[in-house]
């Protein structure tokens, strides 16, 4: 018997109602209207609840975002309940001929930022990817990622990192980026264009890098290192992010004062970096937590 599991978004607007196993068959689909849901009989039902908007269906979970007629507090536990009933009586979440329906290509625009590193081009999607950063080094790292699984396909990829709404492609030296930016430009935007996953947020999540970043582990750590965390998300973040890159923290030594972050993305092997850590990180840290005795270091550097 299927359990649902109730999971919040950062949309105050949007549930996620989870599944133990995979569900939507390596797709993603989205349901506007009770008219769209002809391949999907459980979408069709949920559009029989007057506050039901928008429908997605991705990875293990299906997604709903509401009117603001109700409150999810008020109904969650009744549309969970809905779709634990729907599965368990034998109702078809998505139908064999779905995945025809999803090559009809959908709105995806691609374009190319250069980053800091030479190394490194940062390709823009222009909807949302993921809130969990993820890297990947190899391609037996790429579980949870179907798109960085098949760009390693391609001999010049030597590494791919995944944030927010952007790709991160670092290449090996064989080749030079106006030879190659365009065919990985067109790959990826026609990917997408035909439905495929992207990322499992779900699955990057359970992976040592994602746990890092869960409330979880926050919580655990010492108000020192939660202040240093903070001080990354709120100012270093998004600056790096920029460019295509991320510094993550990975730990903090109360006795040697020293912090240890991770390079990723363009952030990685990138010649600036260490500039950037040792005259802006450090130094900003040291004005922040008020404390000279301070120090940062990349443990990948």
């Amino acid at each position: 018997m299927e359990k649902i599991s109730i999971k919040p978004t950062q949309n105050p607007a949007i549930l996620k109602f989870e599944f133990s196993n995979f569900i939507a068959k390596g797709n993603n689909y989205e349901f506007k209207n009770i008219d769209d849901t002809a391949n999907s009989p459980l979408a069709k039902q949920l559009f029989y609840l007057p506050f039901v908007k928008t429908v997605y269906i991705s990875g293990n979970f299906i997604g709903i975002e509401k009117y603001s007629i109700v409150e999810w507090a008020d109904v969650q536990e009744e549309v969970a309940e809905q779709i634990e009933n729907f599965v368990n009586n034998g109702g078809a979440i998505i139908t064999e001929d779905a995945d025809a329906a999803t090559k009809k290509k959908l709105p995806v625009t691609i374009y190319v930022e250069t980053t800091p590193n030479p190394s490194v081009m940062k390709f823009v999607y222009n909807k949302l990817i993921t809130r969990t950063p993820a890297e990947f080094k190899n391609i037996d790292e790429t579980a949870a990622s179907p798109l960085a699984r098949e760009l390693f396909k391609f001999p010049f990829v030597k590494e791919v990192f995944i944030d927010e709404n952007y790709i991160s492609v670092t290449k090996f030296g064989i080749t030079e980026w106006d030879e190659i930016t365009a065919e990985i430009r067109a790959f990826i935007k026609k990917y997408i264009e035909e439905g495929n996953e992207v990322l499992n947020e779900s699955a990057i999540k359970q992976t040592p890098q994602g746990e890092k970043q869960q409330e979880a582990y926050f919580d655990s750590l010492d108000v020192t290192s939660q202040r240093i965390i903070n001080i990354l998300e709120e100012y270093v973040k998004p600056a790096v992010a920029s460019d295509g890159g991320n510094i993550a923290f990975e730990s903090y030594d109360e006795k040697d004062k020293r912090v240890k972050v991770i390079l990723q993305g363009a952030c990685s092997g990138c010649p600036s970096s260490t500039f950037t850590l040792k005259s802006g990180i450090e130094n900003m840290l040291k004005d922040m937590l008020n404390d000279n005795e301070i120090k940062v270091e990349a443990i990948n550097a």
